[in-house]
């Protein structure tokens, strides 16, 4: 949760962990609102609206995005069709399911298998002219395991398809997106581990953060905001865009090996 909002029940939260936990495990399965509900032993509309308080997003967002992380897991460490892995993680048309997948990742499952799971260019949405900006700096918790920190804006608080704007910190600091669409935007953000591989967050030390939503204005910079890192937990919304190499070429090597 953001800082500034008024805390939740822990009895809440933990039903909430409890129902995405469930999920994980029972993404092949066509999990309807009701099932995920009954996994924390609350009704449809009143554990809708607790989980969305708690994870800034709805149950079914975030199941759909829990199915298109492991898909890219998959894709990356098995050889297994992208039939099959659509199958396996709860979808009856293979054509749905790319259609998603290349939505939320930015590419097709065939091309994100191709490329090792990285795109050639982060490529934005929205008008690239008289746009506005948001600048301010990054903070993360003493001595975290930091690599690059990607910075984009995006329509929901899930980093998923195109940004409309976006950036890479070598480190926390001081910071500016240029040429912002006018808009309400959320800025979100993570940092994989330097020694880790950017496309398999999953069980990785991921430092997220997610601030928003921001109204930005045409011609008008935005700031400065504080934008802060921390550990990723269950309760974040998976990270589904697909990122550049920005690694050294030697570490770009070993991500080839990991996930050939």
């Amino acid at each position: 949760m953001e800082s500034g909002k008024t805390a939740v029940p822990t009895t809440i939260v933990d039903a909430v962990e409890r129902s995405i936990e469930t999920m994980r495990k029972n993404l092949s399965e066509p999990l309807s609102i009701d099932d995920i509900a009954g996994f924390a032993m609350y009704s449809k509309f009143h554990f809708s609206r607790e989980f969305r308080r708690v994870t800034g997003v709805s149950p079914g967002r975030f199941l759909s995005a829990m199915r298109i992380r492991e898909a890219k897991r998959l894709l990356l460490t098995t050889d297994l069709t992208v039939t099959t892995i659509s199958h396996m993680v709860g979808y009856s048309s293979v054509g749905t399911f790319s259609s998603r997948f290349s939505g939320s990742v930015g590419m097709a499952p065939s091309a994100y298998r191709r490329f090792n799971g990285f795109v050639t260019s982060v490529k934005v949405s929205g008008k690239r002219d008289a746009g506005g900006s948001v600048y301010g700096s990054v903070t993360a918790p003493e001595g975290a395991d930091l690599g690059l920190i990607f910075l984009g804006l995006f329509p929901t608080r899930v980093p998923e398809g195109k940004p409309v704007s976006c950036t890479i910190l070598p480190f926390p600091g001081p910071f500016e997106i240029t040429e912002v669409p006018a808009g309400t935007w959320f800025l979100l953000g993570h940092s994989v581990p330097g020694h880790a591989c950017e496309a398999l967050t999953e069980d990785q030390a991921v430092h997220v953060g997610s601030l928003g939503p921001l109204e930005v204005r045409r011609d008008t910079p935005l700031g400065p905001t504080d934008f802060r890192l921390r550990g990723m937990r269950i309760l974040d919304p998976p990270i589904l865009v697909a990122l550049q190499r920005v690694r050294s070429k030697a570490f770009e090597a070993d991500i080839v090996r990991a996930a050939g």
